[in-house]
């Protein structure tokens, strides 16, 4: 009966309701919207940076992360590699050896990031082959490299040239050989094009004189939301010499702006949803006062103020689900649209991002993180300015309400 009588209630005025509902309605729209454009953005940006280098997460010797020297490399046994793929979680794992060395051209010279892969895996993970502008892709086995297109012009080399790598190998044995350019590679990211040189990954062990080691073992998942569960139960199969690394962890610097960015957008939903909270306060303080009266005809004729306490407060419910379920309505198809349809950005910011090494798109995110949150927060807004009607009702004098 006290959500029937709520109900009416709510809809005596239909205007101060429906404008009631309808600053909910807008909070929750622009609030939804608002987070799953910053979300949407930092799942891109960690995919970029871990799609392009990192991988979500990586297996390595324990003290190879301090000190990244060959030295410090290591060689995956069958029983390390089973227990990365008995996660099953775990879509995709590769083996990298990455050291320095020296890459030449007749009288110049450059240092240069040389990275072992395996071709096909490599692809798989980081989509390396779509990234060469000239020449072609390598196969295992392969004795070509593929070369960032910066560092290709400084040494004034192209496809079918020889790159000449001078190093220093496996404990400080001397590194150096002679390699075929198959390719020119050329990444979003200009720090990857000015020093990357990727090679077969026996091809780089044979070079750096490392016979069957690896600097680390590129685990991915699915997405960054799957990364967690993964790395908790890899981190309890894993134990030393072997160390388990996350995308965080590798990579602080991204972690600290990504924060901080989330800090700036919690601000401005923040402040919208003070807004939402007024403007209910504001509808409920109205309708107590005018039922000031009828409140007092209720209680007199024997109405329990505790039944006209929670009428009240359901007519507050009421409103915060009704604007909730139609901010839902209102931006799940821009949402959609738009997850669908990245927002290009244009002149200054493309090119901010594009140093950084992330596509210059503004994503969005289905997640359902970005919903089921602005209900907990308009529930917990609705819930405390509830409070405002049960005090009122609580406090409730009938002789004076009758006079109001």
């Amino acid at each position: 009966m006290n959500i029937i009588l709520a109900w009416r209630n709510l809809w005596r005025n239909k205007r101060r309701t429906l404008i009631t509902v309808a600053s909910v309605f807008f909070g929750v729209l622009l609030s939804t919207i608002i987070s799953s454009m910053q979300e949407g953005s930092y799942s891109s940006m960690v995919d970029n940076v871990v799609k392009f280098y990192s991988g979500y997460i990586q297996v390595q010797n324990e003290e190879y992360w301090d000190n990244k020297t060959l030295n410090n490399s290591m060689e995956p046994s069958q029983v390390l590699l089973d227990q990365v793929t008995s996660v099953k979680e775990v879509t995709h794992v590769t083996s990298r050896l990455e050291s320095f060395a020296l890459a030449s051209s007749h009288t110049i010279t450059k240092g240069a990031m040389v990275s072992g892969v395996v071709p096909d895996k490599e692809n798989e993970i980081t989509q390396l082959k779509k990234w060469v502008v000239e020449g072609s892709f390598f196969s295992e086995n392969d004795q070509g490299v593929l070369v960032g297109s910066e560092l290709a012009k400084y040494l004034k080399m192209g496809v079918g040239d020889t790159l000449v790598l001078l190093g220093s190998g496996y404990h400080g044995v001397s590194a150096a050989g002679k390699f075929p350019i198959r390719g020119i590679l050329n990444f979003p990211n200009p720090e990857l094009n000015k020093q990357s040189v990727y090679m077969d990954l026996k091809v780089c062990q044979e070079f750096f004189s490392a016979d069957n080691l690896v600097s680390s073992l590129i685990v991915m998942v699915k997405d960054q939301y799957d990364m967690p569960a993964v790395f908790k139960k890899l981190k309890a199969k894993i134990s030393a010499p072997y160390a388990v690394l996350s995308w965080d962890e590798m990579q602080p610097e991204l972690v600290q702006l990504i924060d901080s960015d989330r800090a700036g957008g919690q601000v401005m939903i923040a402040v919208l949803y003070i807004l939402i909270g007024f403007g209910i306060f504001s509808t409920i303080m109205m309708l107590v006062a005018e039922r000031t009266r009828e409140m007092g005809v209720m209680v007199a004729i024997g109405m329990q103020k505790s039944k006209l306490a929670i009428t009240m407060f359901l007519e507050t419910v009421y409103i915060g689900i009704i604007g909730v379920l139609a901010g839902f309505a209102g931006s799940i198809p821009i949402i959609i649209y738009f997850y669908n349809n990245p927002i290009s950005l244009q002149g200054g910011a493309a090119a901010a991002m594009t140093e950084m090494g992330i596509e210059p798109y503004m994503y969005f995110t289905l997640q359902p993180s970005v919903f089921y949150r602005q209900a907990i927060i308009v529930f917990a807004i609705t819930s405390v300015v509830a409070l405002y009607p049960l005090f009122m009702s609580a406090k409730l004098k009938v002789n004076q309400a009758l006079k109001a």
